[in-house]
């Protein structure tokens, strides 16, 4: 009772951290007390650095992680695929795009063969097949055979020349050969089902459209032909069975086509493959170099704002904001960030030239934020926690190469060694890669031509080249990546990236870095044995 006599709400005491304990690093400590004001003249890398719990007032499910690939594309998540030839071809560029990313195609490809590549990312519909195998009349049942056992399927579509695009002329299914497999030789044009027993759609049939012919049909298979009956597509059951609306599909806001990236070099035939790359309908295209502060990439960011404007550049890699005003000057849309710290890399074992990743993230993208420039976080990426480090750090995406690189997506065929199922990764600096191609993003000379063969004439490597271990299909590994680092903000009181970079910039997000002991703490430990599993 007051004195009154009136009852009293009671009053909520409003408490308040004083300077002295915010001060005192009970909390932890700014990026800026870290990363510019400490004497220490160290660079940090992920695993140095710990995020401070934030205070959690939202669900899971409302943590927004979209972001900015470059000033102009935007996201649904921030994940990327490196242009490496063990990570990036049209398969993984896809499964990124459907799942809120995007995939960069390397550029160990001839132009031609590159720029079909991303075709077939532009081309896609999900639950169609753009590339199916085909094959002609004259093939034979062995051929079927073989097919079957390497792809497991038998419901090959057979055209006049064998080829995707040529005239539609019948079918081959298990049924077919059933009893026709002990003679190989046997032709499929006594075999097959012909061409005027088939139900085919037309091009621009929708997948209800194709659901409710399958369903009449009860076919397994259903070509799609154009106007000239020659296959533009084929839509399997299995498929329309399995299939997922991907809502967070980055895709063109005009076409609906998938978002998609490329890679090239620096040199004068870079032009004339980035107009190919542009032609085939390419999003965004990723200077690729080691060292991306050279005259060769500001003369080629220059040319390629200029010569196609509406197309967005993504330069690099810089690891210094010296570094990068020189891109951002010749108009580049994006930077990409790190340079000898991947897994595969030895750039700075090489040439003693590099910077831990933390650091470098964190000073990049401080610069690069006046100019309104995101950056990609490129490298050193070992689990969803080094994700998150590098957003609430200023990424505004992480690049990925040996995450991604066992994934069933992913170039290559797997192997086992000692019980464990692998995939070949290497480095875009090894001498396997570079014999391939990428040499070009290692080595750089003026001059004639002879004092640039002169210049490769002896390959240094810097990459090696490995395996990694199996790590299953897209479909499942982006989601668990996505919601790891949905968790890691939700737990630092982060709702968005917007809001990460906001707290990041203004002070109120807090760090420590962690001591050996504490790195080793903060990992499974104390066991005698274990089994870690990620989903």
């Amino acid at each position: 009772m007051t004195e009154n006599g009136n009852s009293s709400k009671k009053q909520k005491l409003c408490y308040e951290l004083d300077e002295e304990t915010l001060n005192s690093g009970a909390v932890g400590f700014t990026a800026s007390d870290i990363f510019i004001r400490s004497k220490a003249c160290v660079a940090y890398t992920y695993d140095d650095v710990i995020m401070m719990p934030g205070h959690i007032g939202f669900g899971l499910g409302d943590v927004d992680i979209s972001t900015k690939l470059t000033k102009n594309i935007s996201l649904k998540v921030p994940f990327v695929s490196s242009p490496m030839d063990t990570v990036t071809e049209h398969r993984m560029a896809i499964s990124m795009a459907l799942q809120g990313g995007i995939g960069i195609i390397h550029s160990n490809f001839s132009v031609e063969d590159q720029a079909a590549q991303v075709r077939k990312v532009k081309r896609f519909k999900n639950g169609f097949i753009t590339d199916p195998i085909c094959l002609s009349p004259d093939s034979t049942v062995g051929d079927v055979v073989a097919l079957k056992e390497k792809h497991g399927y038998s419901g090959i579509p057979i055209t006049d020349n064998g080829q995707m695009g040529g005239k539609l002329v019948g079918i081959v299914s298990n049924r077919d050969i059933t009893f026709r497999s002990d003679d190989f030789s046997l032709k499929l044009s006594e075999v097959m089902t012909p061409r005027e027993k088939l139900s085919v759609a037309q091009q621009g049939i929708d997948l209800k459209e194709a659901n409710e012919i399958l369903k009449e049909t009860k076919k397994g298979k259903l070509p799609v032909v154009n106007d000239h009956d020659e296959l533009v597509a084929l839509i399997a059951r299995t498929d329309l069975l399995k299939n997922i609306e991907f809502s967070n599909a980055s895709k063109d806001a005009v076409t609906k086509q998938l978002l998609v990236g490329a890679a090239i070099g620096t040199r004068p035939e870079d032009r004339t493959r980035a107009a190919a790359l542009v032609e085939a309908g390419v999003d965004v295209i990723v200077v690729d170099s080691s060292q991306g502060d050279s005259l060769y990439q500001i003369e080629i960011v220059a040319h390629l704002k200029e010569t196609h404007p509406k197309l967005q550049v993504i330069a690099g890699n810089v690891v210094t904001p010296a570094q990068a005003i020189n891109l951002i000057q010749a108009g580049a849309d994006g930077l990409r960030v790190g340079m000898g710290i991947g897994s595969i890399c030895t750039t700075q074992e090489v040439c003693a030239v590099g910077r831990a990743q933390a650091s470098a993230v964190f000073h990049v993208a401080k610069f690069a934020r006046k100019y309104g420039v995101p950056i990609l976080a490129d490298g050193g990426i070992k689990s969803t926690g080094h994700i998150t480090k590098a957003l609430a750090l200023g990424a505004s995406c992480v690049m990925m190469g040996s995450m991604l690189a066992g994934t069933d997506e992913a170039p290559g065929e797997y192997f086992y060694q000692d019980g464990v199922r692998l995939k070949r990764y290497r480095g875009m600096g090894s001498l396997e890669a570079m014999a391939k191609g990428s040499e070009k993003r290692y080595v750089w000379e003026s001059g004639s031509a002879s004092a640039a063969n002169a210049a490769i004439s002896v390959k240094v490597a810097q990459g090696v080249s490995g395996a990694v271990q199996d790590k299953g299909t897209l479909l499942r590994y982006i989601p668990y990546l996505t919601q790891g680092v949905k968790h890691g903000m939700q737990d630092a009181g982060l709702k968005s990236l917007g809001e990460a970079q906001e707290k990041l910039y203004g002070d109120q997000l807090r760090f420590e870095i962690r001591s050996p002991a504490a790195q080793k703490e903060g990992g499974v430990h104390g066991l005698h044995s274990y089994q870690k599993r990620l989903f």
